[in-house]
Parts: structure tokens; sequence; C-alpha cells
């Protein structure tokens, strides 16, 4: 009886292909390459094209480094080394770059130096075409925003307060120096003009160090401690002032920065693993989205969303036009200042204050029954009624801009 084997289809690997299939052959019809295809070939990559130069040699073209980015990004893949390598073992990837194999370098190269400044242009071209779409509107976003990390040393910083501090220690110390220089001074001595501290700089600070030098140079009497102060002032405060200048400049109106990241603030994150609200470097990215897709974005120094929405709404009236009709945020933005905004921009906002949550709390209204948002304003007479249905006139501002209010028969009142 004959031995009954199994039975394999036939597997032959080096066996060559009449017709080799195309790479687009091995691909399904719903693949997500084939939508970032789509995207990327109906965009205008001119200011993309304007990044390079017209000497040198060839380039990969901007459009085949650009689908390599952005469906890395879809798929997880950052990595400019795993980038390179995808196109050279992922059929997609081999698509994309029609067998072209560029790489880490060039892909890097191109990511960091020539996308740096066309990445904003091509992202709204990306946001209109979904919105003519029908994806998105435009008209009604969701901001929001986070706070991410800098790439950057967390104990190397400067802070406003700090160079503040140094520059009022060298004013009281030069000031003392020139007490003690008029008290020694006999009637015979010409002293020159008093310094002039009353701006601490580099101008200032030269000056007044010349002057006590100069007055002092012929006294032989001259106390050993004030002595040895003068030669560190002179030795230090003028080559100081220059670096504290060059700081403030770098400052701006901030508060912080980091000396090896000077474009990165200090906050506090949310993702605080030891728990002790230590300060780090970082950015706050502001974003706003519309059915889920982002439609803008900036990149703050400010750790308060507060301040930010401003420039927020400036950037997306520059990127679509102003087409915006309804904006929705969280309390962090509720502020006098972003009310009147949106007011002035005739844009309807969804944007609580602060303390809106504990207001609406039954037991907070009870114990504050005559707090301004609790009682009647009557606009017409400019004033507030209360409980007891009586006029509440105003009687003046206090210094932490608590609007004061007196009822005939009640105690004074604060709103």
């Amino acid at each position: 009886m004959a031995l009954k084997k199994p039975t394999f289809r036939p597997y032959h690997q080096d066996q060559l292909l009449a017709l080799p299939p195309s790479l687009e052959d091995l691909i399904p019809a719903d693949h997500s390459v084939r939508v970032v295809i789509d995207v990327i070939n109906r965009i205008n990559i001119e200011p993309l094209l304007k990044a390079y130069h017209i000497k040198g040699g060839s380039n990969y073209h901007p459009l085949l480094l650009l689908k390599i980015l952005v469906y890395g990004y879809v798929t997880n893949l950052y990595s400019s080394r795993r980038l390179a390598e995808a196109c050279r073992e992922r059929i997609p990837f081999m698509w994309l770059s029609a067998m072209s194999k560029p790489d880490h370098n060039t892909i890097n190269r191109f990511r960091g130096v020539s996308l740096k400044h066309a990445l904003r242009c091509v992202f709204e071209v990306v946001v209109q075409l979904l919105a003519q779409e029908g994806l998105l509107g435009i008209d009604q976003v969701y901001t929001d925003g986070t706070k991410i990390e800098a790439n950057a040393n967390k104990y190397t910083f400067v802070w406003r307060k700090a160079i503040q501090t140094n520059k009022e220690k060298m004013k009281k110390q030069l000031e003392e120096i020139w007490n003690y220089t008029q008290h020694i001074a006999t009637a015979e001595d010409q002293l020159p003009e008093p310094p002039d501290l009353t701006r601490i700089n580099t101008q200032s600070v030269t000056a007044a160090v010349e002057k006590l030098n100069k007055a002092l140079a012929d006294q032989e009497d001259l106390d050993k401690k004030v002595k040895a102060k003068l030669k560190y002032i002179t030795k230090n405060y003028p080559a100081n002032i220059p670096r504290y200048e060059h700081q403030e400049a770098i400052l701006g109106e901030r508060n912080s920065y980091s000396k090896t990241d000077p474009d990165a603030n200090f906050m506090r994150m949310k993702e605080d693993h030891m728990s002790n609200g230590q300060l780090k470097p970082g950015y706050n990215i502001q974003i706003s989205t519309s059915n889920q897709f982002i439609v803008n974005y900036t990149v703050h120094a400010n750790p308060t969303d507060t301040l930010t929405l401003k420039y927020h709404l400036e950037q997306y009236e520059s990127s679509v036009g102003n087409s915006l009709k309804t904006l929705t945020a969280d309390a962090g933005y509720g502020s006098e200042e972003n009310y009147a905004l949106l007011e002035e921009k005739n844009i309807e906002g969804y944007v609580k204050y602060g303390l809106f949550d504990k207001n609406q709390n039954q037991s907070y209204r009870n114990k504050f029954p005559f707090h301004a948002d609790q009682l009647f304003y009557d606009a017409q007479q400019d004033v507030y009624i209360c409980s007891m249905d009586q006029q509440m006139r105003y009687i003046g501002d206090e210094k932490k801009k608590i609007r004061q209010l007196i009822c005939s028969n009640i105690q004074t009142l604060s709103g």
C-alpha cells in the first residue's frame, strides 16, 4: 500500500518572474499610504522649493522626502534612521520613494533645514484642503494648551528677579562707598559730582567706578575693607553689568530662561514624577481643533494659557482669514482681556472664568450671600440691589481692585 504524503504548494524562492508585479500592485486599495500620496500631491509646495539652492549637486525631490516624513509620522516612525531603513525594506515606503534610498542624514537635514521654515505653509494648505473636502470647519474651533518639556538642562537657568537683585546690590555698594568717600573727604578735596545711579547700566556703573577710584586714589588712611571692596567692584562690576543687560535682552517679557535653550521658559509640568512641583524648561503648546483635526498651533514661552490667546487668534486669522465665529476653551483662558478680545473680533466664546465651578456650589454661595455675582445689577442706574431690595452705592476701590459697595442698613460689602 502506497504511503500517503502531505501536499504543498509550489515553492521556488530563486525562480524569476517573467512579468514582475509593480510595487503599487502589492498595496491594498484602502491602504493609508494612498491617502498620504493623494493629499500631498494636491498641495502647493512652492514655499518648500524656495529652501533649495540653485547651485550644487542634485537633491532628492522635496515631494519624495515630504511623503516619507508624513507617512512615517502616520505609522509612528520618527527616527531618521528608522525612516531610511523603511525605504529599503518596507513596500509602502519603497513605493513612496520610487525605490530611492535616502540616508538618515538626508532625511534629517530636510526635516531640520529645508522643511523648518516651510512647514507652516504646508500645514495651512492641508487644513484648507480638508476644509474644502468638508472634513472640518474653520468657523468653529476648540482650543487648549499643553506643556512640553524642552531638551535643555533643568539646572542652568537665569531668573529676572536674580538679575534685578544683583543690580540693586551693585547700586547699594556703590552708594555706600561714595558716602564713605564724602565722609573722609576734607574741605580741600574737590570731589566730582556724585555718580548718577538712577538707572543701573553699563555707562552709569563704569562712570561710578571711575569716579570712586579717582576720588580715593590719594587717600592714605583708606579703610582696608573699603579698599578690598573697591578692588572687587573695579574688577567685577564693569564686566558683569553687560552680561546682565544681555540676559535681560534674552528674557524680554519673560521671568526666566534656560542657558542651554534660551527660548525655553521655566514652568510646572503636569507630569511631575518627583511630586515636588519642580520647575522645568519647557514650552506651552496651544492647539485648536475642528472635528478632531488640528487646524492651528502656536508655541509660547509663557506658562499660562490666559496670555496666549491673543497671539493664537492672530496666527489663526493669518492662516485662514477672519472666518472664526465660535471658540470653546476651558477656564484657563477666562479673563477680562480675553472676553473683550473675543467681543472685539465678533467671536462667540464659550469660555468659563476661573471661579465659575466654585460659584455654582451652593455651600459657597451660602457662605458669601452678598458677593457681587449673587446680587442683581441694574444697568440703567448702574447700581446693585441687595437681598433686602435696597440699592448699593459705589464708595471706592481698594488696591486689590475690589469694588466697595454700601447699603443703607447693611455693613460695607465687597464684590
